[in-house]
């Protein structure tokens, strides 16, 4: 839920109606079309944007601190996954060496039946 109250605070939608809501309230208080009840300088406004405030707060924190965990676990596992990839290369590498001098050893047995052979 947390993520979810994060992402929409976030975002240009809740920004632009925060705004909206703001310039009308504004607008109903400074114009004497009905009574104000929040007269200059808008205090009742100020406390409810404190509020607003004091709960976004705490639960963008919380969505950072998911956040913060599911990047830790990802990086736990992206090392684990390039940890094992170096260990298999190094291995390969191994078994290439093997190959290379068996070849080498396969090619001078070769060699040496030629050359007897040829005399």
């Amino acid at each position: 839920m947390a993520d979810k109250i994060s992402a929409f605070v976030g975002s240009w939608p809740f920004i632009l109606t925060a705004v909206g809501l703001i310039i009308v309230w504004v607008i109903i208080n400074v114009s004497y079309i009905i009574k104000p009840f929040d007269p200059y300088p808008f205090i009742l406004l100020n406390l409810f944007l404190s509020c607003i405030a004091a709960i976004q707060a705490p639960i963008i924190m919380m969505s950072q601190n998911r956040e913060e965990t599911k990047d830790r676990i990802k990086a736990r596992n992206d090392y684990k996954v390039n940890l094992k990839s170096e260990i298999i290369i190094e291995d390969l590498h191994l078994k290439m060496d093997e190959i290379i001098k068996s070849q080498k050893f396969i090619m001078a047995k070769i060699d040496e039946m030629e050359k007897r052979g040829g005399k």
